[in-house]
């Protein structure tokens, strides 16, 4: 397939790259731009591993083809922190020990940032739900909730 050149707002920063229609989102962000914080779990958007913003919607970034990002502001783990500053959802999963292996922890942040942007203070059944697309096969799920439950606690 022949390459194309895309445009891409990521984390605020204009790209061009030029590569193939057939591309996944994330993967050009991954080797193009070479944000590597995203993952690729599955490949079939059942694991949450490899989930960004777009337009501030969290999506399973593997199920979109590059074309998709364009015209659209891209965010993913890396663009979550503002001035060298981590977001509370970052600092609270490591204050609580929410992280073992780390390779869904960058979907995970962003669903529950998404989750904490729009319900400020959820329930801990709108937490699990919140994060219900996003599967962990370290933690256990109770870490995860309970930093996502002192980010909503403290923003009372």
């Amino acid at each position: 397939m022949a390459k194309q050149i895309f445009r891409l707002k990521v984390n605020g920063d204009n790209y061009e790259v030029f590569v193939e229609p057939n591309r996944c989102l994330h993967e050009v962000i991954r080797d193009e731009i070479g944000l590597t914080g995203t993952k690729e779990g599955c490949g079939t958007g059942d694991c949450g591993a490899c989930t960004l913003w777009i337009n501030g919607a969290p999506v399973t970034s593997c199920l979109m083809l590059v074309g998709e990002g364009e015209g659209a502001e891209v965010t993913t783990i890396e663009g979550l922190a503002r001035d060298g500053e981590l977001h509370p959802v970052q600092k609270a999963f490591i204050q609580h020990g929410a992280l073992q292996c780390g390779f869904c922890i960058p979907g995970m942040i962003m669903s529950a940032a998404a989750l904490l942007r729009d319900n400020p203070h959820p329930s801990e059944l709108e937490i699990r739900q919140g994060i219900a697309g996003n599967l962990c096969r370290c933690t256990g799920y109770t870490k995860i909730v309970e930093a996502i439950e002192a980010v909503a606690a403290g923003s009372r």
